[in-house]
């Protein structure tokens, strides 16, 4: 798994991130969901090595990265100073420019550095998501049951903090676990053991119903994503049958492109082959 990378731990001033990197070419940051690490990206990222320089982290308070305290307002987990983190730790490697996909969670982290940081990224590819914002200003009852998770991680701690660590491996991954490698999952499970793990992600998605919200809503409508945007996402899951994807993105970015993959949320894993195609096609346009 990542034959040929390098793992290290990179202090990027505020957070310790853990980091995979390795290949050659134009660089390319990688950013994974919840509650995953950056090693759902092992069957994508020694194939994109062999065009270009990949970094792989685990977000802040995931995985093996730090986990900084948090404050009353959540920013210490907005997307906001997740991406100052990776911009940080995209300097260290001496990458001032560069392309960013991102997962879910990782993807919110992306389209949030392309609007804050237009002069860092190249091109900007997210998977399986629709903007923080636009999913709140949409909502009903259909994402209300479908994305239950985000209310009840958003709860006031520590409410969601006892009840997963009372049983992490109950609530994370309850089924479906085919679907991941099995060191890919040891990876997974062994982080939501830590508490501190289990508090910042909740602290991840209280950031998503209060700061994110509130800095997408200021900026809907007032600034667009520049860069060119490939969006992804499942055609087995909830967004092909809640949303028209691509207009919802044009709101939000000038050039977009992208399209539907026959598999669940986790692309990268479930259709590494397809996921890989588009996102190679992209980079090297």
């Amino acid at each position: 798994m990542f034959e040929g990378f390098n793992l290290s731990v990179v202090d990027t001033g505020e957070a310790t991130l853990r980091v995979r990197y390795g290949g050659n070419g134009p660089p390319v940051l990688l950013l994974h969901g919840h509650p995953q690490t950056h090693v759902m990206w092992h069957r994508i990222a020694p194939l994109l090595a062999r065009y270009f320089t990949v970094v792989a982290a685990d977000l802040r308070g995931y995985g093996q990265s730090g986990k900084p305290a948090t404050t009353p307002d959540h920013m210490p987990y907005s997307k906001r100073v997740m991406a100052l983190d990776q911009v940080a730790l995209m300097r260290y490697f001496g990458f001032e420019k560069f392309s960013v996909i991102g997962h879910d969670r990782g993807g919110r982290c992306a389209y949030r550095m392309a609007l804050d940081h237009p002069e860092r990224v190249n091109k900007l590819a997210v998977m399986d998501i629709i903007p923080t914002g636009e999913a709140f200003l949409r909502m009903n009852m259909e994402f209300a049951l479908g994305y239950w998770h985000w209310f009840f991680l958003a709860q006031p701690y520590d409410l969601p903090e006892r009840m997963i660590n009372a049983n992490p491996e109950n609530y994370y991954f309850r089924k479906g676990r085919e679907r991941f490698a099995p060191e890919a999952l040891a990876d997974y499970l062994e982080a939501v053991q830590n508490p501190d793990t289990v508090h910042a992600m909740c602290e991840d998605y209280r950031a998503g119903v209060t700061i994110d919200t509130q800095l997408d809503k200021a900026d809907r409508g007032k600034r667009k994503i520049t860069c060119p945007s490939l969006v992804l996402w499942s055609l087995q899951g909830e967004l092909e049958k809640w949303y028209d994807v691509l207009d919802i993105w044009r709101i939000w970015a000038e050039d977009v492109r992208g399209h539907g993959i026959d598999c669940g949320h986790y692309l990268a894993e479930e259709a590494p082959e397809e996921t890989y195609a588009a996102l190679k096609a992209f980079l090297s346009t």
